[in-house]
């Protein structure tokens, strides 16, 4: 007897409500208290993930009719393999950044910091777990909007009120973008459900603009090329527990919701090959763009945040490849291999600059000299993760791009190749410049003041992120749905 239909609807609800429960808890509760509730709750995430990932593999993909209603009228959840892991890696993802930011925004700003980030941080997971397993455009929009609010409040903690306005004032543009694009899908087809949408749009006008507008509304909220000005400010400003978040996973949002809509409902309006190719182009650019920015950085968080640019076009660039028949099913895990490895690598340079910066008090790169004598463990966590970036074996971020690379070459599209190949060797010069001045200073000459330890759970937070982006590598893509 399987026991998928008694876990899997108790897991799902654990990942959805629990989250968003234990934030409003974390108002009342506070202190060590909230911490403790905070890091079981992420952990809980994890778990639920794992368990809907088992159930998925013995029963195929599960779908859940909130109080019994089907689809028109009621909300159904549907749970894949793609949602079931990305609940488990999400969670996995903010027990470590939690226990990160325990320790580092105390040392930054002092305790009050960290008891906001809390509730921030739990409503975020819960809007993201939502968000995975949302089986109608409008429910996607709703999710995709809570993970927004919780974010825009993660930027607002640093104290910069103008990158915080200008990431809600492009979040509520693309959203209305996308609610456009969901008033002529339901005007055309007279329904949401992503499901009854793929047997329902025909090819046309109208599912072209609708589909078009929605694709805007979440390339605007997943700062894809070119709608990626408010990204750079955000990450570079926020405190690094939230950037290590916005990047690793919530930049990710946009990508997944474009992902459901191109792989559910876009094929059905005739429209995805000369769609895919544009939005491939996009994806060049990103990958050209952002390495170069982040190669002129002067700052480690801003040079992060402009290669989370430029890695975010790789996820673009697979987009034609996925269309292709030859390469659809490379170019698809070759994409999500890349959303894992860049989630866990993105997460653990921003935690270690994060740590830099809770001993140190800033991040530029000139004076971060000594860094690797000073915090050995820091500095290595910084390289490995670069590996994953790079796609250097046997990182997670090279079978990403081996994927695509098959890909590409399989379906005759080589110009992919040169992009993937090209943003590679890119990537190698702006983490060569992050690493290389941490080293700059040989381990004998003295430093003109020497900088406070630091606590081992900031070091073995972030480097646990980096050996699992690590580890991926060693994940056939046969495991990946």
């Amino acid at each position: 007897m399987s026991l998928a239909p008694l876990l899997i609807p108790w897991a799902a609800a654990l990942a959805l409500a629990l989250p968003l429960l234990a934030g409003a808890a974390c108002f009342v509760v506070g202190g060590r208290a909230a911490a403790t509730l905070a890091l079981g709750v992420a952990v809980l995430s994890s778990a639920a993930g794992i368990v809907l990932t088992a159930g998925v593999e013995a029963d195929g993909v599960q779908r859940l009719a909130l109080a019994g209603w089907a689809p028109p009228l009621g909300i159904v959840w549907r749970i894949d393999g793609l949602a079931a892991l990305a609940v488990a890696l999400t969670g996995l993802i903010f027990a470590a950044v939690l226990v990160h930011a325990e320790k580092s925004l105390d040392l930054l700003r002092g305790e009050g910091l960290s008891e906001a980030f809390r509730p921030l941080a739990l409503v975020l997971l819960g809007g993201l777990n939502a968000l995975y397993m949302a089986n109608d455009v409008f429910n996607l929009y709703v999710t995709l909007e809570l993970v927004t609010l919780a974010a825009v409040g993660m930027v607002a903690l640093a104290g910069d009120p103008a990158a915080a306005l200008r990431y809600l004032l492009v979040g509520v543009l693309g959203a209305l973008a996308y609610m456009l694009g969901c008033g002529l899908l339901y005007a055309a087809f007279g329904t949401l459900d992503l499901d009854l949408l793929a047997g329902r749009v025909e090819p046309g006008g109208t599912a072209s603009a609708a589909l078009a507008l929605m694709i805007v509304g979440v390339m605007a909220k997943g700062a894809l090329f070119p709608l990626h000005g408010w990204l750079p400010p955000a990450h570079g400003s926020a405190v690094a527990p939230a950037s290590a978040l916005l990047s690793g996973v919530v930049a990710k949002g946009g990508f997944y919701v474009l992902l459901r809509l191109w792989l559910d409902v876009y094929p059905a309006t005739g429209a995805a090959p000369a769609a895919a190719q544009i939005l491939g182009v996009l994806g060049t650019l990103a990958v050209l763009w952002g390495s170069l920015q982040a190669i002129r950085q002067t700052r480690l968080k801003v040079l992060l945040a402009y290669s989370t640019v430029a890695q975010l076009g790789y996820l673009m660039v697979s987009l034609p490849l996925i269309a292709s028949a030859a390469g659809h099913a490379s170019g698809l895990a070759g994409a999500l291999h890349l959303m894992a490895s860049h989630a866990c690598a993105k997460a653990a340079m921003f935690l270690t600059a994060g740590s830099l910066i809770a001993t140190r008090g800033h991040d530029r790169l000139a004076d971060l000299k000594g860094a690797a004598h000073d915090h050995p463990m820091t500095a290595f966590t910084l390289g490995l993760a670069g590996m994953t970036l790079m796609g250097l074996p046997p990182s997670g971020g090279f079978i990403a791009k081996w994927l695509l690379l098959d890909a590409s070459l399989r379906s005759g599209q080589w110009w992919w190749a040169a992009v993937i190949l090209g943003g590679s060797l890119l990537a190698g010069v702006y983490v060569f410049l992050a690493v290389s001045w941490s080293m700059s200073r040989p381990p004998g000459e003295p430093s003109d003041a020497q900088p406070p330890p630091l606590p081992r759970r900031l070091e073995f937070a972030a480097l646990a992120l980096a050996l699992v982006a690590m580890a991926l590598g060693f994940v056939s893509a046969e495991h990946i749905p």
